[in-house]
């Protein structure tokens, strides 16, 4: 294909971004080429190369834009609210996050393809969704919804919990949709109670 318009490129490039992610969940690693990629929208290997450099730049792009999108869903989350209700919220964005982005979920959380590493400038990147998951913690220690803790070991403990969820889900195994909206809020209110400060005397 040739050049596309100015106004056709963020279109592109997003429409490549979503067919690597495809191809990588329904048909693993090995039909992640460019050559791949590009058929699945009608366009050239040229194209894929013009907008990411390389399958590597593709990888790269699909890792951002994951974080970039579940970044998006943490910033509507209260931060003003009762901060116990506040950090639910964030685990039922993470969710609503994964769900919406499955074909990218490994590609973020995993390592699907060998070859592909976060270099530290990704990981500074996308490094946002982990401090607002960090305040929100600290805010319920502050607020003494918590016990006395480091909130970086808190964070640690939701962030295994949500993902392991996710990752359930995304394979079926929570069951149908009521039954896994109630395993999550099991999960998640479980996962606070855990952290309530031990009553006095």
């Amino acid at each position: 294909m040739g050049r596309p318009r100015t106004r056709d490129w963020d279109e592109l490039r997003r429409a490549l971004i979503d067919a690597a992610g495809r191809l990588l969940a329904t048909e693993g690693p090995q039909a992640l080429s460019t050559r791949r990629v590009a058929h699945e929208v009608g366009a050239s290997t040229t194209a894929v190369y013009n907008l990411f450099e390389d399958k590597a730049g593709l990888l790269r792009a699909m890792f951002l834009d994951g974080f970039a999108a579940l970044e998006e869903r943490f910033a509507r989350v209260p931060v003003d609210g009762d901060p116990e209700a506040d950090l639910l919220a964030l685990g039922h964005a993470y969710r609503a996050a994964a769900r919406a982005n499955p074909h990218r979920y490994d590609l973020m959380f995993g390592r699907p393809i060998a070859e592909f590493r976060p270099d530290e400038a990704d990981l500074a990147r996308i490094g946002g969704t982990h401090d607002t998951l960090l305040r929100a913690v600290a805010r319920c220690v502050d607020a003494g919804r918590f016990g006395p803790a480091d909130p970086a070991d808190i964070a640690a403990h939701m962030s295994a919990l949500v993902h392991g969820l996710a990752s359930l889900e995304l394979r079926g195994a929570l069951g149908d949709e009521e039954c896994a909206d109630r395993r999550w809020r099991l999960a998640l209110e479980a996962a606070c109670r855990g952290h309530h400060p031990e009553p006095a005397g």
